[in-house]
C-alpha cells in the first residue's frame, strides 16, 4: 500500500488557516476499492485500510513514520498562495 504525504489546504469556508499547519499521511486511493450497494446506495469499501490517516506536526516526522514501518510514500507539497496588495478604493474601480 502505498501512501501519500502531504499538508491539506485550507477549506473554502474558512478564512483563517486553522488545520493546515499539520502533515497528513493518508493511503492513496486505488481504484476498484469503493462500490455502491445496490439495496440502500451506501458506498462500501472491500478494504477498511482506506480509512487511515495519521497527522503528523512536521513532514520530517511523518517520513521517520513511514520509513521506521517500511512504508511507500509520496510527498505532495504545497503551494504557496500569492497575495496581491490592493487598496480598499480599488474594489470600486473598473
Amino acid at each position: 500500500m502505498k501512501f501519500k504525504i502531504y499538508k491539506p489546504a485550507k477549506s473554502a469556508m474558512q478564512s483563517g488557516r486553522k488545520n493546515t499547519k499539520k502533515w497528513l499521511m493518508k493511503p492513496m486511493e486505488e481504484s476498484g476499492v469503493r462500490s455502491v450497494n445496490s439495496l440502500v446506495g451506501w458506498i462500501s469499501a472491500s478494504n477498511t485500510n482506506s480509512q487511515l490517516q495519521f497527522k503528523f506536526l512536521s513532514k520530517e516526522d511523518a517520513i521517520k513514520f513511514a520509513e521506521s514501518r517500511n512504508f511507500a510514500y509520496e510527498i505532495f507539497e504545497p503551494k504557496s498562495a500569492t497575495l496581491k496588495k490592493k487598496s480598499y478604493a480599488e474594489n470600486f474601480t473598473n
